[in-house]
């Protein structure tokens, strides 16, 4: 996460103990990526790929002890999730407002306030000679929040089902959440 943890805000290192035993979706693996630099004195990032889908992401977790007025706090998340989807996605108008439904649901147990973001789709279609290939669709859902609490757990849980959803990947039955293995 952060290469010198010790020299961070207390409540920056406690955000990111939060994450090591936050239960997530267990189709999803996490990896600590590096984080980037310009946007905040602290940062970590986490990146995902749910396994057997194309699906993938990252989270991002920015802290600046002085705060920035666009975040309405001193800790902002910034997650990003691409997908493949079915090509009946590129046909379907309402998509983008499923998508940041599930976005929507998925955050409702983790306390944040302004959210933001956008969901993008690309529909590729062929033509002449390679017109008998299937349309290809992907997707991408950029978002940001503040957290209300150093607990992220609830914000990576989120982030995960979030993922697997886009990736067409059922929920955890009930709710439950399973501990994968993983860097962090």
């Amino acid at each position: 996460m952060a290469s010198d943890l010790s020299e961070a805000p207390a409540d920056f290192r406690e955000a990111l103990l939060s994450l090591r035993d936050a239960p997530t979706h267990p189709s999803v693996r996490l990896t600590e990526v590096p984080a980037p630099h310009r946007i905040a004195p602290y940062a970590a990032a986490i990146s995902g790929e749910v396994e057997g889908e194309e699906a993938s992401g990252r989270f991002v977790i920015l802290h600046d002890p002085d705060g920035q007025a666009a975040w309405e706090g001193t800790m902002r998340i910034v997650a990003l999730v691409k997908a493949s989807a079915d090509p009946e996605v590129g046909r379907d108008e309402l998509w983008g407002d499923v998508a940041w439904s599930w976005l929507s649901d998925s955050l409702a147990g983790a306390p944040h306030r302004a959210r933001g973001g956008t969901v993008t789709k690309v529909t590729s279609t062929s033509f002449g000679e390679m017109s008998d290939r299937p349309d290809e669709v992907s997707i991408e859902l950029r978002a940001s929040w503040t957290p209300t609490t150093t607990d992220l757990a609830p914000h990576i849980a989120a982030w995960t089902d979030l993922m697997a959803a886009c990736a067409g990947v059922p929920p955890t039955p009930d709710g439950v959440r399973t501990l994968p293995g993983r860097t962090l």
